[in-house]
């Protein structure tokens, strides 16, 4: 298996250098971008299996390229890196579909972490099985195998954090589940008491599955305990 491919996206040619020498220290194989131009010429030549992308850049930002490279289908995770540090930068960065977001300044080792975290959540090849394990509600199917989401046979393209939640609630249907509970199982996710960022996630998962996202009929929030995941749908 050859090395696993980082592209780090940074205006700031130090930061890129830094991040460039620890991770190929640590057996990646990375490339890196000053802007978004420079981003894309690399992803023309080949796909990587994480980005990390920082915010505030020249021209294009990073939020307009994370929004812009997630609506491609099977699109690689993406760390989102910021001088921003406000719980509402973080939430905005998740919402356009970055996987995971880190205020700058960072220890490179937090970032490694980060970086391994969000990779055991991507699906592995698949390998042909004779039954596959799959947990079914409403139209959906979700192949527990090859973790993938599908709908009456077409595939729903869902982020690697996406994945993971939707595989919690499916296996652990009918039981109100706080938000505390999620992002314990959330492996790699940082936490502290006032964190939202699991309802952000709920959210685009929501949008995924549901046909009315404000009016969920799979995913009900429960006050005061935090979610119910339905697997039947709300009568």
């Amino acid at each position: 298996m050859g090395k696993e491919t980082i592209y780090v996206t940074d205006d700031d040619r130090g930061i890129r250098e830094l991040v460039a020498e620890y991770l190929t220290s640590q057996g990646y194989a990375v490339e890196t971008a000053e802007d978004a131009a420079a981003l894309d010429r690399l992803l023309a030549a080949r796909l990587p299996d994480l980005v990390v992308l920082d915010w505030m850049m020249p021209g294009e930002d990073g939020l307009s390229v994370a929004r812009r490279l997630r609506a491609r289908p099977g699109f690689p995770p993406i760390i989102m890196l910021s001088a921003k540090g406000e719980d509402i930068d973080r939430i905005i960065g998740l919402e356009v579909g970055a996987d995971d977001y880190l205020p700058k300044p960072f220890n490179p080792r937090e970032l490694l972490a980060r970086i391994r975290a969000v990779l055991r959540r991507q699906p592995a090849a698949a390998e042909p099985a004779e039954s596959a394990r799959l947990v079914r509600f409403g139209p959906f199917s979700v192949n527990l195998d090859a973790r993938m989401l599908s709908r009456e046979g077409v595939e729903i393209p869902l982020t690697g954090g996406e994945y993971e939640l939707l595989e919690i609630f499916v296996t652990h249907a009918n039981r109100a589940l706080s938000r505390d509970w999620l992002m314990d199982q959330l492996r790699g996710f940082e936490r502290d008491p006032f964190d939202r960022s699991i309802d952000v996630r709920v959210n685009r998962l929501r949008k995924k599955i549901e046909d009315d996202p404000t009016n969920p009929a799979y995913i009900r929030t429960q006050r005061g305990q935090g979610y119910l995941f339905l697997p039947q749908g709300k009568g």
